[in-house]
């Protein structure tokens, strides 16, 4: 038995005396399970303090920025102490299952894959374009195109797509044709997926697609960044505004951590780090944002569902 006595001793302090037990070592394995049982919490919490946090990442638009990602890094680890870790992969499908999975704990994502997933995920942020949380859809064609003023143009010509779960890149050309009763494979004479806006915009420079969708956001930051590339093709449509790409936690993401995380990306605008790190991002800041900003694409995701007869999740 252990028991702690003051008898004897200066005020305040106290003694830890034994008690002998019948069994001979077993008062020193209750001590030791007793101290080991108080010090888990504080290990555990110790442990996920310095465990790091997981942010996924796709090329889609963030494919050229290796040393940016550096940096960034830094700046959110000093600012969260913690260590963070970039997971980078090919697809928007690749890191919503991720997030499924719960081996992520915050991505980079675009309001298409959002609201397929939005039960399950939580809005972190929204970035800010141009002062406000939205960005459109482009339709690019080569510079020599001077024809061209919509997609429906374009029938029996090679096209570009970015990836199947991108909303600039995929799910607002498809909307387009299904209003006018067409499908990508009968209206195109091929289309392909780049993986990557840029990569629209470079399929679509060196003609080897007549007609390519990308992000409006990816084609006006490399039109500053690569003038000698966007030249060479030309925006023939823009789409109405959407909710721009939002960064979200899997759901089930600690309150703290969420909220920590936001507030941080939040505060960039606040320091002078910040503010350069959203200057080569050409972006104004970050807001919280709210689901509302995807309810057009919500509306469009659901119009092409039914004309393509795909049951209601």
């Amino acid at each position: 038995m252990i028991w702690l006595n003051s008898g004897g001793l200066p005020a305040g302090n106290l003694a830890i005396v034994w008690e002998p037990l019948e069994e001979p070592g077993l008062h020193r394995r209750a001590f030791l399970l007793a101290v080991a049982a108080a010090a888990a919490p504080r290990a555990l919490h110790a442990q996920a303090r310095n465990a790091p946090v997981r942010f996924g990442l796709t090329p889609v638009f963030l494919d050229d920025h290796a040393g940016f990602l550096r940096d960034w890094q830094r700046y959110l680890a000093a600012r969260l102490g913690r260590p963070v870790q970039f997971v980078q992969r090919g697809s928007y499908r690749e890191i919503s299952d991720m997030l499924r999975q719960d081996k992520l704990d915050f991505a980079w994502v675009c309001g298409f894959p959002f609201v397929r997933h939005r039960r399950r995920w939580r809005l972190l942020a929204v970035p800010l374009y141009l002062g406000k949380p939205l960005y459109r859809s482009y339709l690019l064609v080569p510079a020599a195109d001077t024809i061209t003023r919509s997609i429906l143009d374009l029938r029996g010509k090679v096209f570009a797509f970015s990836d199947p779960d991108s909303n600039s890149g995929f799910l607002y050309a498809n909307y387009r044709l299904s209003q006018a009763d067409e499908r990508p494979a009968g209206f195109f004479s091929k289309s392909f997926f780049t993986w990557a806006h840029r990569k629209v915009v470079e399929a679509v420079a060196a003609g080897l697609a007549q007609g390519g969708a990308v992000d409006g956001y990816v084609w006006d930051t490399l039109e500053k960044s690569s003038p000698e590339l966007t030249r060479r093709t030309r925006v023939a449509e823009r789409s109405p505004e959407f909710g721009f790409p939002p960064l979200v936690a899997r759901g089930s993401v600690a309150q703290d951590e969420f909220d920590g995380t936001r507030s941080v990306l939040l505060g960039m605008t606040g320091d002078g780090e910040g503010r350069e790190l959203l200057k080569r991002l050409n972006l104004d800041g970050f807001a919280p944002g709210s689901g509302e900003l995807f309810d057009g694409i919500d509306r469009m995701m659901r119009a092409v569902n039914r004309f393509n007869h795909v049951p209601a999740a």
